[in-house]
Order: C-alpha cells, then structure tokens, then sequence
C-alpha cells in the first residue's frame, strides 16, 4: 500500500479499480496468511467430496437394474443442493468481521487515512471475501467434472447453476458485511448475519405456509365415476356415471408465492435448465428424462403459481383438461437478493466514510 500514502482524507478521491485492487488484495493476502483457512479449504473439499461419494452410492443402490437413465443430474443436483446449504453457513464467517474486526483491532483506521475513498474500502473488502467464496465453490468442480462424466447432463445447465450458486453467495456475503460495518461487537454482526441466512431460507418457508393456510378459502370439488356393479364391483357397461359435488376447503399458493422468491434454494432449483427425454443414439429408443432433483424441485414451485379452477372435475375427465403453463420465479427472487446486496454494500460504504461524528460506546479509532 506503498503507493496509497496520505495527502488527502479519506472518501474524497473516487472509486477506481486500482483502489479495488489494493484492497482486495490486501485482504487476501491477510486471509492466506492465516493458517486455518487452508485447513478450511481442505475440509470443504473433503466434505464436498464425501457427499458425493455418499450419494453416488446411494443412487446405485435404490435404482433398478433395467433403469439406464444416467446418473449425472441426480449426483449433480444434490451436490449442488448440498454446496450451497453448505455455503450458507460458511460464507457469513468471511465477512460477518470484515468491518467491525479490523475496527476492533485498529487496523481500519490505517486504511481510512489513506487516499482510498470508503467505497474503495467496502467494496475491496466485498470483493475479496466473495472472491474467497468463490474458491470454495471452485473446489466442488472436480464433482461436477465426475457428475458430467456419468452421463445425462448438459454443460449449459452446469455453466447456470453454478453463475447462480455465485451470485446467491455475493449476496450473503453484502449482507454480513453490511452487518458488520453497523454493528460495533463482531460476535453480534456474526449472530444477526446467521440470522439473516436463516430468514432467507427457513423464514421465508415458514412465512409461505402460514400466508397460504391464512388466504384459504371454500371451494366446490366434482367428482365423477363410472357406474359399478354393487355385486361384482365391476364397471357396468353403458352404465353411465356417477357424480358426487361437495365443498371443500382450498390452498391458494397463487397468491402468496412471492414470499418464496428470495429463498436461495428456490431460485438455484428454478433457474437450472430442465431435461428433457431424448432418443438413445444406440437403440434408437426414446429414454425417460433422468432423474433431476433441481428440475423437479423447480416445477414443484412453479406449480404454486397456477391458479386454481371453479367446479373442478375429477374422475373421467380429469386427464383431459390441460391448465396453462406458469413463468419462472427465480428472476424475481434473483432481482429482490441483488437488489438487497446493493444497498446492503451502499450501507457498508456510508459507515466507511470519514470523519466519523458519532461512534457506538467502547469503540475505537486505531
């Protein structure tokens, strides 16, 4: 930081790359220095890998012999399931100090003084624990290298998946800085940044279901059967049907879906490309899409956004009416976690800023 001396306070000059640069790669050289990150990284992988072993095990063993649908995108999507739940507990401990631990130590105060502004400071900082992150998730590549090379997956849906994977982690990382450069003690910015992770995932579930029972109401339910034979119990030929209407009570997850949206695994399963079914170039027989947890934990909440039909049929002609397709959620939810990030990093920068008129009691400068 040779070439940062003083000459001016600092969060007058702009925000330039170079700025960026110095500060980020301090921080990196201050996380690499520290001895058990690398024994962190190694853990991460060993686990990762474990996972993987685990569920490669489990999926041979609870598929049937004559079942040749590839194994790739089962062992890919729950290893990515398993990443970011993974990362979520992880990522919040890179940077829920960034801030208030170099406050607490007296070290912020050397970077305050020098020509680099507070956006400089916060964003560097921003961008060399994402960057940290990101390593983290760049050692599950050998598992997604061995998940393409079981067959079944396309390159695109993994190119996707794992853009999405880093940017939900960009963002919990903008919030627990953010929570860091407001709160003085860094055992509460940690705390209330595990907090804000389980409000993100957990939180929004629970918000969901009680919203959905709330926004119930009455509906009326047809059902209709052909004619059996009291005796036999057999169909009676030119019998007829039978129809029964009764009322009963429905869900209208249609309304309350946008509380699902910002939930980070919703958005990763709902982004990642669907499969489809596709001719064996050997047999020349249509196979069955594979297995894809992400795909169909996607159309399982797409599925909340159709809304419901009056006088709803079932029975005879209950496979013959078809509802309109529903759109995507996760550009939503994606929109509203980046929206987040950004004013959570605009947070950090203005508690950057300097002179500092007010500090939190049993603070210090440097």
């Amino acid at each position: 930081m040779s070439g940062t001396a003083a000459a001016s306070p600092a969060g007058i000059s702009g925000l330039t790359l170079d700025g960026l640069r110095t500060v980020a790669r301090q921080e990196f050289r201050l996380r690499i220095r520290a001895g058990h990150w690398r024994w962190l990284l190694g853990l991460w992988f060993g686990v990762v890998v474990g996972f993987a072993v685990l569920l490669r095990l489990g999926l041979a063993a609870v598929t049937p012999a004559e079942d040749d649908r590839p194994l790739g995108p089962p062992l890919f999507g729950g290893v990515m399931l398993f990443v970011l739940g993974l990362g979520l507990l992880i990522v919040p401990a890179l940077t829920a100090q960034s801030v208030n631990g170099d406050r607490e130590r007296g070290t912020l105060a050397t970077l305050q003084v020098t020509r680099l502004s507070a956006a400089e400071i916060g964003l560097g900082k921003l961008a060399a624990a994402w960057g940290t992150a990101l390593a983290f998730l760049a050692l599950t590549l050998p598992v997604v290298l061995w998940a393409l090379i079981e067959g079944g997956l396309p390159l695109g849906n993994v190119v996707v998946t794992l853009s999405v994977v880093g940017l939900l982690l960009g963002v919990v990382c903008a919030l627990s800085q953010a929570l860091s450069a407001v709160f003085a003690r860094s055992i509460t910015s940690a705390l209330l940044s595990y907090l804000t992770v389980f409000a993100l995932t957990v939180g929004t579930l629970i918000a969901f279901g009680l919203a959905t029972a709330l926004t119930s109401e009455a509906a009326t339910v047809t059902y209709e059967q052909p004619a059996f034979d009291p005796q036999t119990g057999e169909v009676i030929p030119g019998g007829g049907t039978t129809t029964e209407t009764y009322r009963t009570t429905r869900l209208r997850p249609d309304r309350t879906w946008p509380l699902l949206t910002p939930n980070p695994f919703v958005i990763l399963a709902d982004s990642a490309p669907r499969l489809d079914r596709h001719i064996d170039p050997r047999t020349g027989r249509e196979v069955a899409r594979p297995l894809d947890p992400l795909g169909e934990l996607g159309d399982a909440v797409r599925e909340a956004r159709r809304p419901p039909r009056d006088n709803v049929s079932y029975g005879l002609d209950s496979g013959t009416t078809v509802r309109g397709g529903t759109g995507p959620l996760w550009p939503y939810g994606l929109i509203v976690d980046l929206l987040l990030a950004v004013g959570a990093a605009s947070v950090t920068v203005r508690r950057l800023r300097t002179p500092i008129r007010k500090l939190a009691r049993g603070v210090r400068i440097a």
